[in-house]
């Protein structure tokens, strides 16, 4: 990916230690000002977060790494705009977010609830399989997959990435009751699909 090996060369390795141990917020402020060694600091930060988190949402690995390049360089034409209401990686989630959905929309063949369940089930193990494996984290994973697109986002943001509730309001856009609506119906709905599966416990 091009944009990628910009982003990761933009600063020889010799120049990155003074912003290495910066925050995230002094990177941004740093990268508002054209600071290309922060940009690629904050980069090596989150970017397999981010990576991960597209991943999740849309189940297609290029496209999640295409996204995760695009995610970036909006921060780095968007960072004077950054207000210090959330965290870095709330904002970073929020971006991934919005990009990913909106790449899930411009393809007309792919339905976020119907179309995405439909590949995920085809290449899926069968129950048999995914118990015989033992492997209680492919199981979380594969019944992480049949949960809607909306109930899946709060899982990862709360599980994965340890946001609050507030904070996953901001980042998908909805009031917090919602999130923790969600947040109820998705656990719900993963014990019984881990207790198919024959985990007891999220």
């Amino acid at each position: 990916m091009q944009t990628e090996y910009v982003l990761r060369d933009i600063a020889p390795p010799h120049l990155r230690a003074p912003v290495q141990d910066s925050s995230d917020e002094m990177l941004i402020s740093l990268i508002a000002d054209g600071d290309k060694r922060a940009m690629q600091v904050l980069y090596a930060r989150h970017n397999v977060k981010v990576y991960r988190f597209i991943l999740r949402l849309t189940g297609n690995q290029s496209l999640a790494e295409d996204l995760v390049s695009e995610v970036f360089l909006d921060v780095w034409r968007q960072a004077e705009g950054f207000e210090s209401k959330s965290q870095v990686s709330t904002w970073l989630l929020a971006i991934a977010r919005y990009k990913a959905l909106s790449a899930l929309r411009r393809r007309t063949d792919e339905h976020l609830d119907d179309q995405m369940a439909a590949t995920i089930e085809d290449t899926a193990d069968n129950p048999e399989t995914v118990v015989g494996t033992k492997d209680r984290n492919t199981i979380v994973q594969k019944c992480l997959t049949q949960l809607s697109p909306a109930h899946r986002e709060v899982i990862d943001l709360v599980y994965y990435h340890e946001k609050s509730v507030d904070e996953v309001a901001r980042i998908v856009g909805v009031p917090p009751a919602t999130v923790k609506t969600r947040m109820f119906y998705a656990r719900n709905k993963m014990a019984d699909l881990l207790k198919q599966a024959g985990v007891s416990t999220l």
